[in-house]
Formats: structure tokens, sequence, C-alpha cells
């Protein structure tokens, strides 16, 4: 299996976690301990996958046409994730050691989420657009917009689930968990689209512009082009 097919499965698995976690019926069904270990694990996984992402654009990192900005955007990811492995493994201590912890809700580390929010648009801006929207370029071509908007909903539920220190209640805890679920969800879709693809949208645009050069020699040289 590629290199990008491996980190589209860390950021699946990851975004499963995250998907889920946020799910009062499944807290319920597995205790608060175990939801804290889900958010972890996905952080971990999201660490993983922001590592390989990382290290497949670090050989272009000094290309003008889009290689910089995969590298740049992969590294602000990466130290995202980390904020986050912080901020779970300090919920999940807490569930695992404090009786009355409440776990329905995670609250994004409002450094992973700027971080996140920073690497979706450094990505988007690099990406084929016409404009401010997408523009059809190959496969993955609306995996840039997909992955900002769930940068964005991450950074919702970070403000939404800030807790008001007068009180030590959270602003919306509702909101900061479908925020959570719905950013996941959108980073599920981009990695299941890279695992069926194989091709990583985030990677730099001039050798995914190669890549659709060589498919498109490659049709127009066989027998059933020429026929």
């Amino acid at each position: 299996m590629s290199r990008h097919r491996w980190m589209a499965l860390c950021f699946a698995l990851g975004s499963i976690c995250f998907f889920v976690g946020p799910f009062p019926g499944y807290v319920q069904l597995v205790g608060e301990s175990a939801d804290g270990v889900t958010f972890f694990a996905g952080s971990v996984l999201f660490t993983a996958g922001g590592f390989l992402q990382s290290w497949s654009a670090w050989p272009h990192r000094r290309e003008p046409e889009g290689g910089g900005a995969a590298w740049w955007s992969a590294v602000v990811q990466s130290a995202g994730t980390l904020f986050f492995n912080v901020t779970t493994y300090q919920a999940m201590h807490t569930a695992l050691t404090d009786a009355s912890y409440n776990a329905l809700v995670w609250r994004p580390d409002w450094r992973g989420s700027v971080c996140f929010l920073v690497s979706g648009v450094i990505a988007y801006r690099a990406s084929p657009r016409h404009g401010w929207l997408p523009r059809h370029a190959g496969p993955g071509w609306w995996q840039p917009l997909v992955n900002l908007l769930g940068c964005i909903f991450f950074g919702i539920s970070a403000i939404a689930g800030y807790v008001v220190p007068e009180t030590g209640s959270v602003l919306d805890q509702a909101a900061a968990n479908w925020n959570t679920a719905l950013g996941a969800a959108c980073f599920l879709a981009c990695a299941l689209d890279t695992l069926h693809t194989g091709v990583a949208a985030k990677m730099p645009i001039r050798r995914r512009l190669r890549r659709l050069e060589t498919d498109l020699e490659k049709r127009r040289e066989s027998p059933a082009f020429r026929a």
C-alpha cells in the first residue's frame, strides 16, 4: 500500500474516532473512560497521518508550484494534532481517574484548531480554483474545500466548548459535539477518497498535473483509444 493510502487510513480511522466520540449514545454505550480513550486514539492517528503527509511533502517543499504550500499545510496541521494529543490525553486521564468526569463533550484545543484552520486555508489557496470556487482538476478536486470546512467546524466546536470561568460550564455543549462530528465527517470523506484513488489532494499541484498528463498519454496510446 502506498504512503498516501497509509496516510489516508490513519486519517480515516482518526476521523471515525472523533465522529463517534461526541455522541451521547456512544458514551452511554462504552462508558466515559472508553470515550476518553477513543478521542486520544483519534488524536494519535491524526498525528501519524500528519507525519506521513509531511514526509510526502518534504521533497517538494521548494517547488514553486504548490510544493511549498503542501509542505507548510502538512507541517502546520501536524503541529495542531500535537496540541490535540495533549488535550485528549488530559481528558482521557481525567476520565480514568475522576468518577465525576462528564465526557459528553470534547473541547478541541484552541491552538490545535487554529493550526488546522491555517493549514486548511493554505491548502485551499494552493488548490486549483475558479476564483473562490474549486476547479475540476482530476481526482479529489473537491477535497481542499471539504477539508477546509472540516477545519472550520472544529474551530466552531472549540469556541462552543469554551468553559465560562464564572459558571464552569461550556457555552454550548450540543454545538461543540455536533461541530466536532461534522468536522470529523469532512475529514473522513477526504480520507476515504484518497484511500480509493491513491491521490492526496494536498500533494503539490505540479506533481498532480504531471500524473494527469501521464495518465492521459497512456490512454491515448492504448488500443481502445485508437479504435
